[in-house]
Formats: structure tokens, C-alpha cells, sequence
């Protein structure tokens, strides 16, 4: 989430236009997506090599994350993942869960435009204030 609000925050301080921040929000975002979505099954077993305690199958984080699968499916988890999973957790997790790379890059896609659209226009709304422009500017 950081990168959703630092990025187009300091994009509007650097004097790009709502187009160039979207732009360049959803470019890392989808960067991460690739670079992860390519690697991660290799990147899941060295966890697992890594990770030899025995840990419980079903933790409340891990409960959550598969009810939302269950009720959402792959929707669930792009529409979440900039927000709490962040991009490397919801890919990893659609991985996981057998997702088709190109599946993938769809939804992570139209939720990275979704997100960065939003909070693009919603920070260059909340600058207009003159109050937060002087604190900022």
C-alpha cells in the first residue's frame, strides 16, 4: 500500500501528470508481478526448504486468505493485493494456488490500474486543499 500512496504522492511533488503516476505506479506494480510470477514456484520451495518448524496448516492469516479464495477466486486476491497482500503476496499466493500465468497478469493488471487510478486522483484531489498543499509543498 505504501507504494500506492508514496508513489503518486511523491509523482505530484516531481510535477508528473495523473497519467505519468498511473503509469509509473502500475509499471513497478506489474514489474513485481512478472519478476515473481516467473520465479515463484522456485521461490515457494526455497521457503519450505527454509522453513523446517513445524508451523499449524490452517493459521488465521492462512484462513483468511483461502476464504477470500473460495468466496472471490483470483478477483479476491488481485483486488486485495495491492492493499494488504501487497504485489509479491498476491502473486505468490495465485501461484500457489495453481493460477495460469496469464490469468495472472489480467487481473494483477486491471488491479494495479484500478488502484493506482484511485489513488492517483484521490491524492491529486486531497494537494488541491490549501491546507495540505503548504504542509506538502
Amino acid at each position: 500500500m505504501f507504494k500506492f500512496i508514496a508513489g503518486p504522492l511523491l509523482g505530484n511533488a516531481a510535477g508528473y501528470s495523473i497519467w505519468e503516476i498511473i503509469l509509473v505506479t502500475v509499471s513497478g506494480m506489474m514489474t513485481s508481478v512478472f519478476v515473481f510470477t516467473l520465479v515463484g514456484s522456485r521461490f515457494k520451495k526455497i521457503l519450505e526448504l527454509r522453513v523446517k518448524k513445524k508451523s499449524p496448516v490452517f493459521s488465521k492469516k492462512n484462513r483468511s486468505i483461502v476464504k477470500i479464495w473460495t468466496k472471490y477466486g483470483e478477483v479476491g486476491i488481485a483486488l486485495i493485493s495491492p492493499l494488504v497482500l501487497t504485489p509479491i503476496g498476491g502473486t505468490l499466493i495465485l501461484v500457489s494456488f495453481g493460477t495460469k500465468k496469464r490469468k495472472i497478469y489480467f487481473h494483477m493488471f486491471w488491479s494495479a490500474l484500478l488502484w493506482s487510478s484511485f489513488f492517483g486522483l484521490t491524492i491529486d484531489q486531497i494537494l488541491q486543499i490549501p491546507f495540505f498543499g503548504r504542509l506538502l509543498g
